[in-house]
């Protein structure tokens, strides 16, 4: 697996080599429902960028847009483009996006229930070529990194927990020797605790093996206490982004979505009247 790659903070995803460019997409359903509207974002190579917005603003949709996984819901990106390090992969199948270093790990784990830990991970690297003597040196590093998995190795994943199915998931993402991976919702349905671990576990892959990711995720003060760059998505279009500091700092994110407000509580008609305001699309 590669060496890591750490990208400052401060830096914007324009300032470092950028392995992913969302540009200006639209996505339709069944030919007519408008999905996404002119959707674009960037990811720098060794960056951990976070897709924010309530349930229903798009972030899936955008995930399944870059991992062409649309059709088969009867969705497809009818304007813009997607490149992955340099080339457009907008047209690919998800498989052969797979084989250039770009997963996803979908919204509620989807382990196979009636397969071993093990034998899930080993799905992982059903694109590789290089052997499995090269496999079986990646499934132990996968363990190192999730100790947990190891210790339930020859378990059934529908038997295991949440938080261990999540990581069965990530490890089997990375069997695959991803250079990037399309994270959604990593946090859902999980104890506060394990999503703590969960995200740890992402810094770690991020800054020992130089992985990039995209990471989808209501949970908005976890994802940008993580991740270097953010964008915030409503009803299908970015309305605000910038370095997770930043974001974390901004009055409007702060009350919205991180639950903070300066002064006095504002009343929920109050609250409700900021889809009308659009302060920061003003």
């Amino acid at each position: 697996m590669t060496s890591a790659v750490r990208m400052d903070a401060n830096r914007t995803p324009e300032a470092a080599e950028t392995v992913l460019s969302v540009n200006n997409i639209e996505v339709v359903y069944d030919h007519v429902i408008l999905v996404l509207k002119g959707v674009s974002l960037t990811v720098p190579k060794g960056g951990i960028v976070a897709l924010l917005g309530a349930n229903g603003a798009g972030k899936t949709t955008t995930l399944k847009a870059v991992s062409n996984l649309l059709r088969a819901e009867r969705g497809e990106v009818t304007k813009g483009t997607i490149e992955f390090k340099g080339e457009r992969v907008d047209k690919l199948s998800p498989n052969e996006l797979v084989r250039r270093g770009c997963i996803q790990v979908l919204e509620g784990r989807h382990c196979f229930g009636h397969l071993t830990i093990e034998e899930n991970l080993l799905t992982g690297a059903f694109t590789r070529k290089d052997g499995n003597a090269a496999i079986r040196r990646d499934l132990e590093a996968i363990y190192e990194y999730f100790p947990r998995l190891k210790q339930r190795r020859t378990s059934m994943a529908g038997y295991t927990s949440g938080g261990e199915q999540q990581m069965c998931a990530i490890g089997r993402a990375m069997m695959s020797r991803p250079s990037m991976i399309l994270l959604d919702e990593p946090s859902m349905g999980l104890a506060p605790q394990i999503v703590e671990e969960i995200f740890e576990i992402v810094r770690i892959l991020n800054s020992s093996e130089g992985v990039s990711f995209l990471l989808a995720e209501q949970n908005t003060n976890m994802a940008l206490k993580y991740a270097t760059y953010g964008y915030i998505l409503e009803t299908g279009r970015v309305v605000m982004d910038g370095p997770a500091q930043s974001l974390r700092e901004n009055e409007d994110v702060k009350e919205f979505y991180l639950g903070v407000s300066e002064g006095d509580r504002k009343s929920f008609r109050a609250v409700k009247s900021y889809k009308r305001r659009k302060r920061w699309l003003a």
